[in-house]
């Protein structure tokens, strides 16, 4: 749960979002955005990769537009800009310009960068820190909190045994807590939890599969032989490696300005899912997805007899789709 500094304005001139928790940093853009959004439709986005901000292209993206429209600019990794950008930044702090909403995204502890986030802070930044989740009893929080967000009520026994049944990994347990919240009516009690997840095959399916489209070779390797080694059917693991290139492929060459409620319906995915794989998909490209395609396409052959070592298949697969996912 992302901490908050007085100023707890969203369209406040300077967001500085700070801390190792991918999640939480990646909400407290989505807060931003979202606020702008609610006030102007047609507020203008840009969401910069990392090494997106060169000398000069913070004048160019603030500068005023014919159309006075609001704007949101987001820069990722701001810990890492080169010093004449940040140069740039500490001096556009002194006077930033209406209507323009700038987040800082710093990825870490706070020391690297130190001379730019202190800069910020001073300007009177709104600051949400996002700390990384390393004791059972912060994620038992999360997942209490996740639910009240979203209205439902869940025991303390079920808040328990969800983290127990899906891990460690913030994504996986908000992705959970959705589904939950939109399939289950009335109290959420342990045995809904230990009906959905506890001992299911397609659960660490799916883990294998999202860590693969996020680029993460070893932790993917390893949710792999784990899932084999207890028994999944491999020919579940090479279908959710499909789901989760396909729906990668999906996202990607879908029409872009649309509402993200008719964007989930035009993909046939619920919002969150949606939400989940448009941060996924950052650092791929078409020729990876065709690449990850014919690889889950070999695989798939090879788990249903056309190949002599379905696992082997499966790491192939596996590492090929986290190659790719990182190409850019």
């Amino acid at each position: 749960m992302a901490g908050k500094t007085k100023n707890d304005d969203p369209l406040a001139a300077l967001t500085l979002a700070v801390g190792q928790e991918e999640l939480l940093l990646d909400r407290a853009v989505q807060q931003v955005v979202a606020a702008a959004r609610a006030a102007d439709p047609d507020t203008d986005v840009r969401d910069l990769p990392p090494g997106g901000l060169q000398p000069g292209t913070l004048a160019e993206l603030t500068s005023p537009s014919l159309f006075a429209e609001r704007k949101v600019l987001v820069v990722r990794q701001a810990q890492d800009l080169g010093a004449d950008t940040a140069k740039e930044v500490k001096a556009y702090l002194k006077a930033p310009v209406d209507e323009v909403a700038l987040v800082l995204v710093f990825n870490g502890s706070g020391t690297k960068g130190k001379g730019l986030l202190d800069a910020a802070r001073k300007a009177g930044a709104r600051e949400v820190a996002c700390p990384k989740m390393t004791k059972p009893g912060d994620r038992l929080g999360f997942v209490r909190q996740e639910f009240r967000t979203s209205g439902r009520s869940a025991t303390p026994a079920a808040c328990q045994a969800l983290v127990d049944a899906v891990g460690s990994d913030l994504r996986e347990l908000a992705s959970a807590c959705a589904q939950l919240a939109a399939d289950v009516e009335g109290t959420i009690d342990e045995a809904v939890v230990a009906r959905y997840y506890t001992g299911r095959a397609e659960a660490s399916s799916f883990a294998v599969a999202d860590r693969a489209v996020e680029g993460k070779a070893a932790e993917a390797l390893e949710a792999l032989r784990w899932s084999l080694a207890t028994g999944v059917a491999p020919v579940l693991i090479s279908s959710a490696l499909a789901q989760g290139v396909r729906a990668i492929g999906k996202l990607a060459s879908a029409p872009g300005g649309m509402r993200p409620a008719d964007l989930a319906r035009e993909l046939g995915m619920p919002p969150w899912k949606v939400d989940r794989v448009r941060q996924q998909m950052r650092g791929w490209s078409a020729d990876g997805v065709s690449a990850a395609l014919r690889a889950v396409a070999e695989a798939d052959a090879a788990v249903k007899g056309g190949g002599d070592d379905p696992g082997y298949a499966l790491e192939k697969a596996v590492v090929t789709i986290a190659r790719v996912a990182r190409a850019r």
